[in-house]
């Protein structure tokens, strides 16, 4: 099976981007309309970090009040990125490993895109799944 690249995958997107002067009051109401699970936070074309639900979940457990906090206060900066000629099977490996569901795709500073791990086919799943279960036997 002949997997895919990042850059097949981000193709057509128009990723969800907002500033960081965005509130997460604003960036969350941003995710319901697209229905999405990230917003990339940006600066022009260049990523400045990624803010997800559970960015959301977390600054509501600790007190901020949405309509105040910016999303350039509680986003995760400098998040793990894809390269565009990355593979699907690379992705999957590294969400895993590192127990996130979205990643960015950027090629030289740029942001080409974001994906998730819904956005994997079965096959590719199903690779990471003897993947894994390969290295467990080998332990």
């Amino acid at each position: 099976m002949q997997t895919r690249t990042m850059a097949e995958m981000v193709r057509h997107q128009n990723p969800l981007t907002l500033g960081p002067g965005a509130t997460v009051q604003e960036a969350c109401a941003a995710m319901h309309r697209r229905r999405v699970g990230a917003v990339l936070v940006v600066d022009g074309h260049r990523l400045l970090g990624i803010f997800t639900g559970r960015d959301a979940v977390h600054a509501l457990a600790v007190g901020l009040d949405p309509q105040r906090t910016l999303v350039g206060q509680v986003m995760t900066a400098e998040p793990c990125c894809l390269s565009p000629h990355d593979r699907a099977h690379d992705a999957l490996r590294l969400m895993t490993d590192g127990g996130f569901r979205h990643l960015p795709v950027v090629e030289d500073g740029h942001l080409l895109g974001i994906v998730s791990r819904y956005d994997f086919r079965t096959q590719e799943h199903r690779r990471m799944d003897e993947e894994t279960g390969f290295f467990e036997v080998l332990r």
